[in-house]
């Protein structure tokens, strides 16, 4: 995927990244300077294994707007927010548990877990996200220790699951002591519609990890991210994240920090959603106007992804190499399922290339598929 992206000849929608114009360099270089000339020794030595408590106290406080009730003991900084689900599976999972997961989800969190030789387990999903009946039949036939769920924009189709099936999701775990790891890092990246409270937000049980990260909404090379859970969990993820890094980057976490505390964080992000706001409208436009009759896209709410489902007799594996040759690249649908379904589907992210490179770019790939048809 990222191969393709460095090619300077190739229009990519492989990765999930946010534009390189989206990145607040010169603010965060003023704050590393500023950092290192009054803290330089602090942030260039090692430290503890919870993260900056400051930063712990801001992600508290932030969460708790949202409902999730958090002190900064609930609160560890991670190195990028897809150290949650390792951590959470090094912590949690034993070989042979199994997990829920929807059809399709996050590649690599697919990939974390078959590394701890876990059992993949399907949850039936909609155009609504994960159907609250069918998790709890899912829970009384495979007995999960733990379900993963990204709820809102989810990569890689863009749904966002509604409050009433995030409340009943809460329940449902915490009734039966299921896990639920909520890997939220596009939340803030809402364009149309009104925020949804977290599924920890409903949690009374303690069942819920919530993860997010600053790679998405801040930049994604300072490797911020941020788990909120229950204390007791919290704990063990702290025990075993000293034996993966010991802590994340000092300097990253304070950058983020002063970013945040300092105010720069709203407009910035009211900047970066308008941007992407025009990027989202300009794809399904697009894709409206290249792709032939009989292709199916989402159109979501925010986030970084529109899911494209093709007819079946398609490969999209295969069809990447074509789209290879016409110098425009995608994410095959393959990846994001357990099982190896979904042959006939495609991830595309609109936040990285610029409004020609969408229009061009949608353009080829519009004729590979019509090629393929």
């Amino acid at each position: 995927m990222f191969t393709l992206m460095d090619k300077a000849d190739i229009i990519s929608f492989a990765g999930g990244v946010p534009s390189p114009y989206a990145l607040p360099v010169e603010q965060l270089r003023e704050l590393a300077d500023e950092i290192l000339k009054t803290a330089g020794r602090q942030v260039l030595q090692y430290s503890n294994i919870d993260g900056y408590g400051p930063l712990r106290d801001w992600i508290a406080e932030t969460v708790a707007a949202r409902g999730i009730k958090a002190t900064r003991d609930n609160a560890l900084i991670l190195s990028g927010g897809q150290q949650g689900i390792d951590l959470s599976a090094k912590a949690l999972l034993n070989p042979g548990d199994n997990v829920l997961l929807e059809r399709p989800t996050y590649l690599a969190a697919i990939t974390i877990f078959k590394t701890y030789e876990v059992g993949f387990r399907p949850v039936r999903s909609d155009d609504q996200g994960i159907v609250p009946e069918s998790f709890e039949e899912a829970i009384l036939r495979y007995k999960p220790k733990m379900l993963y769920v990204v709820p809102t924009f989810q990569n890689p189709t863009g749904v966002t699951i509604p409050e009433e099936r995030r409340r009943a999701i809460a329940e449902i775990a915490g009734r039966y002591g299921v896990i639920v790891l909520e890997d939220d890092p596009y939340a803030q990246l809402r364009y149309d519609g009104e925020p949804i409270p977290s599924i920890a937000s409903f949690d009374t049980e303690g069942v819920v990890i919530h993860v997010s990260s600053f790679s998405k909404i801040v930049s994604p090379g300072l490797r911020v991210g941020y788990a909120v859970a229950p204390v007791e969990i919290r704990d063990r993820l702290a025990q075993v994240k000293q034996t993966t890094d010991f802590h994340t980057s000092n300097l990253s976490q304070r950058l983020i920090y002063e970013f945040c505390s300092r105010g720069m964080l709203e407009p910035h992000l009211d900047s970066v959603k308008q941007t992407y706001k025009a990027k989202r409208d300009a794809a399904l436009k697009g894709m409206e106007k290249y792709f032939p009759e009989g292709v199916r896209w989402t159109h979501p709410d925010g986030g970084l992804f529109v899911w494209v489902t093709l007819p079946e007799h398609i490969d999209t594996s295969e069809l990447m190499k074509a789209a290879a040759e016409r110098k425009v690249a995608f994410i095959p649908g393959v990846p994001f399922y357990f099982d190896e379904t979904g042959k006939n589907s495609m991830r595309i992210n609109f936040s990285n290339a610029s409004f020609e490179m969408l229009d061009e770019g949608l353009s080829r790939l519009g004729a590979v598929i019509r090629d393929a048809m």
